[in-house]
């Protein structure tokens, strides 16, 4: 006759060296039997991107008038998803500034978000999509907005240096340009001078950007780089002091061989 132990010996274990390599072998079978989805820091951004526009989308729906991280999220989302269902870069940008009028957010908000910047993958590739006046034309309070900035007036300081250039963009979408990026080194499909834009940036405060629509020859101020006045990266034409001997001859060559516009003397 069988006793109690002899029925269930089997499945207790009679050491701690045996607990351990069960909890071991359950931990394996575990693992094994699910399968383990791994987001890149993209995946993660564009996730939280939805959540934030699926909150932004209900709170609207009753309603509500939305926030700056809400209104940001929605318009973002707009034109992620635009994005994916095959659309054009300008039509996603158009998208996204249609989804919301000033009447949808709370006061101060369209003069805080001019403009939403976001990554969207397209069919031909990742691309910035910037909404300008994601609310509409004119609006937000001005002068009378929260935490508004009120200029006092001050006198006009001609800068060092400054020259204009004719920029025709000849591409077939808009292209921005930073304020301290090598002008030089641009995007090929501009055309303009190349040799006066050696050493040098666009004229405006830090942190803007120059728009450049397409087939719109568009004045550049530019100004001399200054400190060291050395170019690290960019385009890679230079990848070092801007005044060393021979540095522009042979940048201007690097220039002409990858055909940017404008590069050939």
């Amino acid at each position: 006759m069988r006793t109690i132990l002899d029925v269930f010996g089997r499945c207790v274990p009679s050491t701690v060296e045996d607990v351990q390599d069960r909890a071991i072998d359950a931990e394996v079978a575990t693992a094994n039997s699910l399968a383990v989805m791994r987001l890149t820091p993209t995946d993660r951004d564009r996730l939280l991107i939805f959540t934030a526009a699926e909150l932004a989308r209900a709170r609207r729906a009753r309603g509500l008038q939305l926030n700056v991280p809400e209104a940001t999220a929605l318009i973002a989302d707009t034109v992620c998803e635009a994005a994916r269902d095959g659309v054009r870069l300008m039509e996603a940008a158009a998208m996204g500034a249609s989804v919301l009028t000033e009447a949808d957010v709370l006061p101060g908000v369209a003069d805080i978000v001019t403009e939403v910047k976001v990554e969207a993958v397209f069919d031909d590739g990742t691309r910035m999509v910037v909404v300008r006046n994601p609310f509409g034309e004119g609006a937000g309070m001005g002068s009378d907005a929260p935490g508004a900035v009120l200029v006092a007036a001050r006198e006009s300081v001609e800068l060092s240096g400054l020259v204009y250039l004719t920029v025709t963009n000849t591409s077939d979408v808009p292209v921005s340009i930073t304020s301290h990026f090598h002008f030089f080194e641009v995007n090929p499909r501009l055309s303009f001078d190349r040799s006066l834009a050696y050493g040098m940036r666009l004229a405006i405060p830090a942190g803007a950007a120059k728009r450049f629509e397409p087939g719109e020859p568009t004045q550049a101020p530019l100004v001399p780089i200054g400190g060291a006045r050395i170019a690290i990266g960019f385009a890679g034409l230079v990848d070092g002091p801007l005044d060393a001997p021979g540095a522009k001859q042979a940048a201007l060559a690097r220039a002409t061989e990858q055909g940017y516009l404008g590069a050939a003397s």
